[in-house]
């Protein structure tokens, strides 16, 4: 899994960066995300798909409406500073940027790669962290993929979920976006338990505000494609929370070790 395709518990910050998830599990299942609702004629049927991959969504109508509130702050707010910072910010800053970002997040990865019984994606992540903090000026570059030590997600979502902790009711929440009741839990004890954020103070420190608010714009700039390809969906609540689902079931799986057979979706231009 490449850098821009990370998940929303992966990187232990505030709302504003879990408010960012949407995009991301977008990103990450790019194909499913754009044609739920573009391509109906051609779309799986929820009973054909895995159990996991299809959203227990008992709140819909609140969480349509927390849905339309949320697109509508991101449109006046989060939406007009990202494209700005796009605007002002050359391509190859910015990566150098998200680079930062991921580095300071691999702390986090460790200590939940432990939790999942996994030592030896444990110590891909705590090498990955040494040596992009060292060799890599502190993280800009990521020296450890070249290296062969690939990057990889872990998040306390995943490992409840690798335990056997069922999704739960989804929730969509403005700023926080979409998660589900195990998800929620498990971005709480990631924020709680980021080495980084102990080691700086948290957010009511300087660096601490610092590194959460680069977070979000990072974030929020990784995920403009995803945002901007929710604009052409019939039912873009559906296209969300149908790219969480079956994105979070497939983080899960791999935390297990086994692999999540995912439908085959088009692309809007295929379908048409």
């Amino acid at each position: 899994m490449t850098r821009r395709s990370r998940s929303i518990g992966r990187l232990a910050a505030p709302l504003w960066h879990a408010g960012l998830c949407l995009a991301g599990a977008l990103v990450a299942t790019s194909a499913a995300a754009q044609t739920e609702a573009v391509a109906p004629q051609r779309a799986v049927a929820p009973e054909a798909l895995p159990a996991a991959t299809v959203a227990y969504d008992p709140w819909e109508p609140l969480n349509r409406g927390l849905f339309a509130f949320g697109m509508g702050l991101d449109h006046v707010v989060f939406a007009p500073v990202t494209h700005g910072y796009m605007k002002v910010t050359p391509a190859p800053v910015r990566n150098r940027v998200s680079s930062v970002v991921y580095n300071l997040g691999e702390p986090t990865t460790v200590i939940q790669d432990v939790l999942q019984g996994h030592p030896k994606r444990a110590g891909t992540a705590t090498a990955r962290f040494v040596v992009n903090s060292t060799v890599g000026l502190l993280g800009m570059f990521d020296v450890a993929s070249h290296w062969g030590l690939a990057p990889h997600e872990s998040d306390f979502g995943q490992t409840l979920g690798r335990y056997g902790a069922q999704p739960g009711p989804y929730i969509f929440v403005p700023i926080v976006g979409p998660s589900n009741l195990r998800d929620g839990i498990g971005r709480l004890v990631d924020v709680a338990t980021d080495p980084i954020g102990f080691a700086i103070g948290g957010i009511t420190s300087t660096p601490g505000a610092i590194r959460y608010g680069v977070t979000a714009l990072d974030e929020r700039t990784l995920a403009d494609p995803a945002f901007a390809a929710l604009k052409d969906a019939t039912n873009p609540y559906v296209t969300t929370r149908s790219a969480y689902t079956q994105h979070r079931a497939a983080v899960v799986q791999a935390a297990t070790g086994a692999t999540q057979a995912l439908p085959d979706f088009d692309s809007p231009s295929d379908a048409q």
